[in-house]
């Protein structure tokens, strides 16, 4: 069992045209440049797969990329675009699943971690990379900076973009670090559809503890995925942790 939201059939068919903005190329090939550095000649497993927003350009780029997706609807959409010999896909959880064969990279983009809503699972997560790593293989994760710092007291929630055609807001709760994303898109006909989805926020440094409880090694944090530099404002992290070369085989 997975405490993670299962993204259903309808969600899956509209995921790339509300997602638009990510697939732009502004967006997305600096994320491609950047992983595809770090695997060199691959191969490359991603967890939380999705469609293949970041995975099918990446292996465009002659890597040979696998991916861990939970929902089976996002995986049919994926396997739309691009056949299962050019790009694999196993069906499960990013924390327990396993597939094949040691790889030079490991990584989950926009915030998908946060997907898995305990500390164990996220713990986990981490531990899950490190077995899929060679030595010297790296684990990479995009991810938000929690935005707590912007509630003045008694305030529980941050909008995050508000347009005349969406209005997005995350809850938190500091205690437990559960939050929710809430989304109101107005669409052509004039309605407005809600839609919902539940994390658990990360704050930098817990993910460096995780990443130590794996045997992994910070090398690099960065705000994006154009290397600017990651400072006490930042609002978003790409982290990058290594597995030594003298590591273990991982269990």
């Amino acid at each position: 069992m997975t405490s993670s939201d299962l993204w259903d059939e309808d969600t899956a068919e509209g995921y790339d045209d509300i997602s638009a903005e990510r697939f732009a190329p502004r967006v997305l090939d600096p994320a491609v440049d950047f992983l595809a550095r770090l695997a060199g000649s691959g191969p490359a497993l991603e967890f939380a797969i999705g469609t293949g927003r970041v995975a099918i350009p990446l292996a465009a780029r002659g890597i040979p990329v696998t991916g861990i997706e939970l929902s089976q609807p996002m995986a049919d959409r994926l396997r739309r675009k691009v056949p299962a010999e050019r790009l694999p896909v196993v069906i499960g959880d990013m924390a327990t699943t396993t597939v094949p064969g040691q790889f030079s990279l490991v990584y989950v983009v926009w915030n998908s971690i946060g997907n898995l809503r305990t500390q164990d699972e996220q713990v986990q997560c981490f531990r899950n990379a490190a077995r899929h790593l060679s030595p010297g293989g790296r684990f990479v994760i995009e991810l938000e900076v929690p935005a707590v710092r912007r509630f003045p007291p008694g305030q529980s929630a941050v909008p995050f973009e508000v347009t005349d055609r969406h209005v997005g807001f995350d809850t938190y709760d500091m205690v437990t670090q559960q939050a929710t994303s809430h989304h109101y898109r107005r669409l052509d006909d004039g309605s407005v559809r809600y839609g919902y989805c539940n994390f658990r926020y990360i704050w930098p440094a817990e993910c460096d503890l995780m990443a130590r409880l794996a045997g992994l090694v910070l090398e690099q944090r960065v705000a994006d995925w154009a290397g600017a530099p990651f400072t006490s404002d930042s609002e978003s992290h790409v982290s990058v942790w290594r597995k030594p070369l003298d590591a273990a085989a991982q269990g």
